[in-house]
């Protein structure tokens, strides 16, 4: 009994020293790549179509407006130690140049997805998701057919989904709903297939004249909805929508 119990013992011995033996000989995980988004609407694309290769960072939250936010700390040291970097080319990210300045990563690749029209639109969402996996898969080439598999399927959410809205947005018939809308919205807005009769600047240059010639032109043309950009001011358009009659 005492010799069975001695060599259990020593074979539990030998087991736990083995461990870390087998553990050394695994093969550790593949970093992953490094990503840094202006805005969400580039990162969800990242990690839709990345997935768990990728580790993302977004320097802008979706309700902030790009033109005034301030860089924090962490997202230097993120930019610092990433890959890739996108933004869209806009001129409300004038932060990105003080941004590259203090991370200091001469290894960053900066690609700019520049796209005529309004990213929260499906037509638009898919050429973003095309220009980002080209340049993941380019950047990546070992998970290349990785990247292409999750942007194809992608690609299908965003077609079936966008085809599905068109549906039920026509059958409400918003063709016969006229609207003024806040500049960045009206991509969106004639999209959606609304009449869109005219269009005002960020507020700081939305002057009295300018709301006077849109509250006269809201009134003629029976205007009935007034749709402000949450990020560039979400009470613009409030005036207006009450000289006019219109829903806010």
């Amino acid at each position: 009994m005492k010799k069975l119990y001695l060599i259990s013992v020593g074979l539990l011995i030998l087991s736990l020293v083995a461990l870390p033996a087998l553990s050394a000989c695994r093969p550790a995980p593949a970093p992953k790549l490094g990503v840094v988004t202006t805005t969400s609407l580039l990162g969800s694309i990242v990690e839709r179509v990345g997935k768990e290769k990728v580790e993302v960072t977004v320097i802008t939250a979706p309700a902030t407006c790009p033109g005034e936010y301030d860089v924090k700390p962490s997202q230097i040291e993120a930019t610092a130690k990433a890959k890739l970097f996108f933004m869209h080319g806009w001129p409300g990210e004038a932060f990105v140049k003080g941004l590259l300045e203090a991370a200091k990563n001469p290894n960053l690749r900066v690609e700019t997805i520049e796209l005529k029209g309004n990213w929260m639109t499906p037509p638009i969402q898919a050429q973003g998701v095309e220009r980002v996996t080209a340049v993941l898969s380019d950047a990546d080439l070992a998970n290349k057919d990785f990247y292409q598999a999750n942007a194809e399927a992608l690609l299908e959410v965003i077609q079936s989904k966008g085809g599905g809205l068109k549906a039920k947005l026509e059958a409400a018939k918003t063709g016969e709903v006229n609207v003024i809308s806040m500049m960045h919205q009206a991509g969106f807005l004639q999209w959606a297939g609304f009449n869109v009769v005219a269009t005002y600047p960020q507020p700081a240059d939305l002057t009295p004249e300018k709301v006077k010639e849109l509250v006269d032109k809201g009134r003629e043309a029976e205007v009935a909805l007034v749709v402000d950009n949450l990020q560039s001011g979400p009470e613009a358009g409030v005036q207006m929508a009450q000289e006019i009659g219109a829903v806010h």
